[in-house]
């Protein structure tokens, strides 16, 4: 089965809202093997809604349309279809009783255009709606289903959920599941990751490889599919041990992980405590940690030293280092990390100095980063870049790169 997903409301097109109801029913429908080729966002115009439905049709026997079944003169979704299918609307005597007894129950007055909300269309399977008034429907005709949900993602996903899934799968009988996995990388450009896959790339079938780039980071999705759900599986650990072999190093989690999310698991494991010394990145590194949960038992604390004198006076950041080395320098950077790990008692520190831009410092051009190192019993190491682009890119990658030399740091 095929399927495509069409939002209605113009406020999807003006950008007033986002269209999660797409991307939670392409996740339930991925687990029976319903395969989702194309979104399509259509406006409150019965025209257009029409040729959106007559492309549909013909890349797709299962339509979704979310939104559009409301009481107001712009929920037209129904309407739309009952006219391009030569149906007709009728009265759903259930899902009336349920709107007039929302109504007696909240003590306000029912408006005759509220019952427009119970009709659906002649011969359709209706689908309750406990959350809200509108009914679902899923209607057949010759060999296309068209489902008709509501737009409020908390009237959709439970009645999808309930009522619409077990129905998919009771039409579908046997079924192959969508099974995928994602690999995310770091320290590795998308073309040279490509590069070194290409041929597995080239040669997909089932699994499928596809790269994406974003944030400086590189993820790979693994998708497959099969009729059992660990064969799938087998299938894609097996696409993944090939890609490991040439690429594992730049590795660093799976899915939805980041690396921040990874730096404090690892943290957790070893029993390890931070602290931070921020300068350029003006405390976005621990703004980031302590917005996870469960992080806040392993951040001893942070200083945000912008200036000489607090590096000085506050962290303690030699004078003769300000002045023969500069701020922005490895000596810099490493007396930084040294020191917020000492001064709050934490196993480990890491420092940020540099120049974000979008102006030089001491000389030195905008991307010119010093990360420090330090952790108990190690030697204390000092990373440099040199990123380019805009002021807040070369601040979000300094975080970045300084999560992922950490990592390594600690598992050495």
């Amino acid at each position: 089965m095929n399927a495509e997903i069409i939002a209605v409301g113009s406020e999807l097109l003006l950008g007033q809202i986002v269209n999660t109801n797409a991307r939670f029913i392409s996740r339930q429908l991925a687990d029976i093997g319903v395969n989702v080729y194309f979104h399509t966002a259509v406006g409150d115009n019965p025209d257009r809604l029409k040729s959106a439905i007559e492309i549909a049709e013909n890349r797709a026997n299962l339509i979704i349309f979310t939104g559009g079944l409301g009481p107001t003169k712009d929920d037209l979704t129904k309407e739309t279809i009952a006219r391009h299918l030569n149906t007709v609307l009728q009265m759903d005597d259930d899902a009336l009783t349920s709107i007039e007894q929302y109504f007696n129950r909240t003590g306000r007055p029912m408006t005759e255009n509220n019952k427009k909300q119970a009709l659906i269309l002649k011969g359709s399977e209706v689908l309750p709606n406990e959350h809200g008034m509108a009914p679902g429907m899923i209607y057949k005709k010759d060999e296309c289903f068209y489902m008709l949900l509501p737009g409020p993602p908390k009237e959709m996903e439970p009645m999808f959920l309930k009522f619409a899934y077990p129905s998919l799968r009771s039409k579908l009988g046997s079924y192959e599941v969508i099974a995928s996995r994602v690999l995310r990388f770091f320290g590795i450009g998308e073309a040279m990751l490509e590069t070194e896959i290409e041929d597995l790339i080239d040669g997909q079938s089932n699994p499928t490889i596809a790269p994406l780039a974003g944030d400086g980071e590189v993820t790979l999705r693994i998708t497959a599919k099969h009729a059992d759900l660990q064969v799938a599986h087998q299938l894609i650990d097996e696409t993944e041990e090939k890609i490991r072999k040439r690429v594992g190093e730049f590795i660093y989690g799976y899915d939805d992980s980041s690396l921040m999310e990874e730096l404090i698991k690892l943290l957790k494991e070893k029993e390890l405590t931070i602290a931070a010394a921020e300068s350029l990145t003006g405390g976005m590194f621990q703004q980031e940690f302590t917005s996870i949960p469960g992080a806040g038992s392993l951040l001893k604390g942070g200083i945000v030293c912008y200036t000489n004198e607090v590096k000085a006076n506050i962290l303690q950041v030699k004078e003769e280092t300000i002045q023969t080395c500069g701020v922005v320098s490895s000596e810099c950077a490493l007396e930084m990390a040294e020191n917020a790990a000492k001064l709050m008692n934490a196993d480990v520190g890491i420092s940020f100095t540099g120049v974000a831009g979008p102006d030089e410092l001491e000389g030195h051009p905008v991307g010119t980063v010093y990360i420090g190192l330090y952790q108990k019993g190690k030697k204390t190491r000092v990373e440099k870049l040199n990123l380019g682009g805009s002021r807040a890119a070369n601040r979000i990658r300094s975080i970045k790169y300084g999560c992922h030399f950490l990592l390594s740091y600690i598992q050495e």
